[in-house]
């Protein structure tokens, strides 16, 4: 198959390493809802694509379902679904304000681990890679809600961030399936980039 006129799984492979090459270049990256009292879907929705720690978690979480998963079907959604659900949870407790230390550390954290979860493929039954990823989606969940706190109407740009997080979940999904067989070195890199990126955030929160 081809993208563009060039071979999909080169496609992939400049597409994965312009966004490991991009990763270095961000800090923490957390933008607020930009000073709107009453933000809606659309800010919502773009939100999680101006901090490149919360887009790397997730696309990450997508492509370690994808490369660790022995076959098509439900084992490929758990890390997703664990992830999308818990960012929620994490986001309902923000906006009533309870306070959970550590939330930019295990942002941080999350991308180390996430990233590690990529390069080495390492697989767990459907349950664990869950709860793996929920607890990190949590702190990621936490952040949005500490950002929405002050807004009149919450709920519709929380709503625009879960649908970019199921989008950025199934980016990943869509890039480890087709590398999965095709390729074993650039999976890797992508995630020791993710991982690095995790670590030069641990570094400057430290």
């Amino acid at each position: 198959m081809r993208l563009f006129g060039l071979p999909q799984t080169t496609c992939l492979s400049r597409l994965l390493f312009a966004l490991v090459s991009a990763l270095p270049l961000a800090a923490a990256a957390h933008t607020g809802v930009d000073g709107h009292a009453h933000p809606g879907f659309l800010m919502g929705f773009f939100h999680p694509l101006t901090g490149l720690d919360h887009l790397a978690a997730m696309v990450s979480v997508g492509l370690w379902s994808a490369l660790a998963a022995r076959r098509a079907g439900i084992e490929l959604v758990w890390g997703p679904l664990g992830f999308a659900s818990m960012l929620l949870v994490g986001a309902s407790l923000g906006l009533q304000g309870v306070q959970i230390p550590a939330v930019e550390p295990m942002i941080a954290a999350s991308l180390l681990v996430t990233g590690l979860l990529v390069a080495t493929r390492w697989r767990v039954p459907g349950m664990a890679a869950a709860l793996l990823v929920g607890v990190f989606a949590l702190f990621h969940g936490l952040a949005h809600g500490y950002e929405l706190a002050d807004a009149a109407d919450a709920w519709p740009p929380l709503a625009g961030m879960l649908t970019t997080t199921l989008l950025l979940h199934a980016t990943g999904l869509g890039l480890g399936w087709a590398l999965r067989r095709n390729s074993v070195w650039i999976p890797r890199a992508a995630g020791a980039g993710v991982a690095a990126f995790g670590v030069t955030l641990l570094a400057q929160l430290a």
